[in-house]
Parts: C-alpha cells; sequence; structure tokens
C-alpha cells in the first residue's frame, strides 16, 4: 500500500475537519522541506530538524504574522490560506509586494537587512509552518543539500521580482497575475485550473500597479471572451492557452 504524504510538518489535531485538503499541500511540496527535516533522507540533522518547525495559526484576516521593523529570526511557510506583503511608504501609501500560496515561504527578503522590510498579513484563515533561521543556517554550513536548498530559494525568489514588468498593458498584466498563480499552484500539487483567489481586487490592483476598476474591466472583458469563468473568488481558467496568447501578443 502506498503511504499517504503528511498534510504538514507536524501532526495537528482537527487540522483535516477545519481545512479543505485542496487547499493544503503535502509537505514534499513545501518549500521548507529540505530544512525542516520531513524529506526522508536518513541524514540525523535532517531527522532532528523537524522539531524545531512550530505550527502557528489559524491567522484570521488581516491578522500581521510579522510587521516591518521587527528583527528577523523566522521564516514561515504557508500550509493553508494565503499571506500578501505589504510596504508602506513615508506618506502612508501601501504598495502589495507579493502573495504566498500553499507550500510557499514567506520572509526571505528579510534574511539581507536582518529586519523584515514590509508586513505579512493574512488573507484569510491562514496556518504556518515556523522555522528559526538560525537553525536553518547552522544545519545548512553542515549540509550541502539543504545549503543548495537555500541559495534556490533565494535565486528564485529574486527572478520572480526581477521578472515583473509594468510596461504590459492591462490586459497582459492580469493574464499573467492569473497564469503565474495557475503555475504555483500546479507546482504544490494543487489545481491550475481551478483555484481561489482570497485578496480582494483593490489588492490584486495595488500588486498590478492598476486600478481596481481596471482589473474589474479586464476580468469581465476575459469572461466574456470565455477565458475564465469567476464566480465570487473562485476562478476558473477556461482557456489558458488563449491568456498565454495576449502575453506573446504583446512582446511581438
Amino acid at each position: 500500500m502506498t503511504a499517504k504524504p503528511k498534510l504538514c510538518a507536524l501532526d495537528v489535531p482537527g487540522m483535516a475537519c477545519d481545512e479543505p485538503r485542496d487547499a493544503r499541500v503535502s509537505c514534499d511540496r513545501c518549500g521548507l522541506v529540505h530544512a525542516c527535516g520531513m524529506s526522508g533522507n536518513g541524514s540525523v540533522a535532517f531527522a532532528d530538524m523537524h522539531k524545531l518547525v512550530e505550527d502557528i495559526g489559524p491567522f484570521r484576516s488581516n491578522d500581521h504574522v510579522f510587521k516591518s521593523g521587527e528583527p528577523f529570526r523566522t521564516l514561515f511557510a504557508v500550509k493553508s490560506g494565503m499571506v500578501k506583503t505589504v510596504q508602506v511608504d513615508a506618506e502612508g501609501r501601501a504598495q502589495v509586494l507579493g502573495f504566498y500560496l500553499p507550500g510557499e515561504v514567506v520572509g526571505l527578503e528579510a534574511v539581507d537587512p536582518g529586519v523584515y522590510p514590509c508586513d505579512g498579513v493574512a488573507l484569510e484563515s491562514t496556518r504556518l509552518c515556523k522555522l528559526p533561521f538560525d537553525a536553518v543556517s547552522h544545519v545548512a554550513q553542515r549540509e550541502p543539500e539543504v545549503q543548495q536548498h537555500l541559495f534556490r530559494m533565494f535565486s528564485h525568489a529574486i527572478a520572480q521580482h526581477e521578472a515583473r514588468s509594468w510596461d504590459m498593458g492591462a490586459d497582459q498584466r492580469v493574464a499573467a497575475f492569473l497564469l503565474d498563480l495557475s503555475a504555483r499552484y500546479a507546482l504544490r500539487g494543487l489545481s491550475p485550473e481551478h483555484f481561489h483567489l482570497p485578496m480582494p481586487r483593490s489588492d490584486i490592483a495595488n500588486f498590478l500597479h492598476l486600478a481596481a476598476e481596471t482589473v474589474s474591466r479586464v476580468l469581465a472583458r476575459f469572461r466574456e471572451q470565455g477565458m475564465v469563468d469567476i464566480i465570487g473568488r473562485e476562478v476558473h481558467l477556461q482557456q489558458p492557452a488563449a491568456l498565454r496568447a495576449l502575453l506573446k501578443d504583446d512582446n511581438a
């Protein structure tokens, strides 16, 4: 009989009851798997790491996971729900920097400055794995696999940031946003065509540097053209190839 994948780094009583299975990821698809000890590679160091992982939550909508300026000590992996990062400038203007899905790691941007440069905010009921970064670094010094995995995570975070382009039109930005979420959900073993958007349209617009009305108009146009179906905050990508064609047309 094939063993079932673990659904979280720690066995959390009641989790199967209050969190739908399709909203979570198994540990082998989590961004922290090689650091928390759940990879099952037989290493004593890895085997001990999971003892340091702490299950925290649930955080409710708009609860802070961390706040800008707080000392950086911890990485977080989203187990269920979603987290957004937000930076507020001197004039009090908020800029959404990113959205983190189940299995993704939050807090990497704090490693260099030593403090969290932004707020981490739950968008809905959210559970997290919490892992002290000093412990990860200590293991990484002895375990090349952990070190390489950390480097990959840092490189991926930098590449994602540098790949963002605000030179595209509104239709292309929204299409790219939906396709990016689709690919990331697929990477975590979740559906790439049916997924939940817990963030309000205003957050999507802020992230894409567009007006909320513009995002609503673009999504309405996508629905009319049969490319997507959106009911409330549930999304069905009906024609992902058509969305990708929009990006190709923009680059032509």
